[in-house]
């Protein structure tokens, strides 16, 4: 067992993390019982249960020691006409068992030799019908437990070692998927060195629980292992862009666990041309629309409490006062609230993590849907400065853990407009403005309490 990177405990009775993050407190004597998980210590009888708990809150991740067993597992390749991926991908795969799906190829013959050449299995959709009915075609062709689907653009470099720390997830029975991280392919042009380190695949350099409202909200399927008990119906066929996201989340609908393994790396090739890479992303914002049907408001371009709204509007308004307002009696009741056994600092870092790390990706989700607005209002003189300050925060946040390459910054701005004019397409194919509603969550704290007044007391 490993404490997930996000964790931390707060005094001696409290541990916080996971995504979304939140705050548990901890029975007496389970510190020290953590302190030796976290030291590579292994679960003894009678700590089954809350290791189960702090697992499925994102807060403790398991180490299995297992080794691959290539015969629980299927690989499915859906592929449309990239022969050449294809080759590339069969020739690191050999030694496992592979299905290659032809989802309606201009050329299937060449699609054939191809998976001929290396023997793998071959099914033949009769014209496209998209990836996920591709996929689901490899599946219900296949019988073994797991199931990991690999895109024909996706490079291994070591696919048996991929495939094994994968596979080394799966001995916790509630994981229902897994996958790893997906980066740009290599290049030496100005698009791929900006998909090397901007892919819209790339989930980040933390491993964690795959939630519909945390940091690592869904996983792509480009390079996904799901276990075929947990598949069930598979991917929707009516998407042809979002399905990925679909399935994930409605395997965490049904109680299983979706893991990203950030620390197993593969990559995936950009786009070709310069058309295609923007049409790429602009596919990527449009299936909000549909999947705002499927799953309503998780599909909320922003999510923030009330009062860090109004804290950080009050910031931009030039009215900090407010803002030290509400932190302060936030921390105050809160406080009041949390047994702290002394630690006087636990509500502070509670609410400077809940009300001050905001800001920023309170201004990157704005900027990744609403980019252009915020650029049209710039051009009003009263309002120029701080939409360009939302601007100027929300694309540099992309940077917060990488070095600045002044040829990424046009790409940036350009990903993000394409994704935005995505969202307003798909909003508008739907007739749903739940992709471009702001999902404002109800606090705690009421205006009496802001403002200072008692409350009422009854005779």
């Amino acid at each position: 067992m490993i404490l997930d990177e996000t964790a931390q405990f707060l005094g001696h009775t409290f541990i916080a993390g996971g995504s979304p993050w939140r705050l548990l407190r901890l029975p007496g004597g389970s510190k020290s019982v953590l302190d030796r998980w976290s030291s590579g210590g292994t679960v003894r009888a009678g700590e089954e249960r809350l290791a189960r708990t702090l697992i499925q809150q994102g807060l403790l991740r398991p180490l299995y020691r297992v080794t691959l067993d290539v015969e629980q597992i299927d690989v499915v390749i859906p592929v449309r006409d990239d022969v050449p991926g294809l080759r590339r991908l069969l020739g690191s795969l050999r030694g496992l068992h592979v299905t290659v799906v032809d989802d309606g190829s201009v050329n299937p013959g060449l699609v054939n030799e191809c998976t001929q050449l290396f023997g793998a299995t071959l099914v033949t959709l009769g014209q496209n019908r998209g990836p996920g009915a591709a996929r689901n075609a490899g599946a219900d062709a296949t019988s073994r437990p797991l199931i990991c689907f690999i895109d024909a653009d996706v490079a291994l470099d070591d696919a048996h070692d991929v495939l094994a720390r994968l596979y080394a997830q799966f001995p916790d029975p509630l994981l229902g998927a897994c996958a790893p991280r997906i980066r740009g392919g290599a290049g030496d042009s100005i698009k791929d060195r900006f998909e090397q380190r901007f892919s819209p695949l790339d989930q980040g350099e933390r491993s964690g629980l795959v939630m519909p409202e945390g940091s690592i909200s869904y996983v792509p399927s480009a390079c996904l292992m799901v276990r075929r008990d947990a598949f069930d119906d598979g991917f929707d066929e009516e998407l042809r862009t979002g399905e990925d996201v679909d399935l994930v989340w409605r395997l965490h609908d049904r109680g299983w666990l979706v893991r990203y393994v950030a620390d197993v790396v593969v990559a995936h090739r950009a786009r070709a041309t310069w058309r295609r890479w923007f049409a790429q992303r602009v596919g990527y914002g449009s299936s909000a629309g549909e999947l705002a049907i499927r799953h309503g408001s998780r599909l909320a371009p922003v999510r923030a409490d009330a009062w860090t709204l109004v804290a950080w509007t009050s910031v931009l308004a030039g009215r900090p006062l407010i803002a030290q307002r509400i932190y302060r009696v936030t921390r105050e009741r809160l406080g009041e609230r949390l047994v702290t056994q002394g630690d006087d600092d636990v509500s502070d870092a509670i609410v400077r993590k809940a009300m001050i790390a905001t800001g920023g990706p309170l201004a990157r989700a704005l900027v990744r849907t609403f980019g252009i607005a915020i650029l049209a209002a710039a051009l009003h003189p009263r309002l120029r400065r701080r939409a360009l300050l939302i601007f100027a925060v929300g694309t540099a946040w992309r940077w917060r853990h990488q070095r600045v390459h002044l040829a990424d910054i046009p790409l940036a701005v350009a990903d993000d407009g394409a994704y935005g004019v995505g969202v307003i397409k798909g909003a508008w194919r739907t007739r749903s403005l739940t992709p471009l509603t702001p999902q404002i969550k109800k606090s705690s704290l009421s205006v009496r309490d802001v403002l200072g007044i008692p409350s009422r007391t009854t005779r």
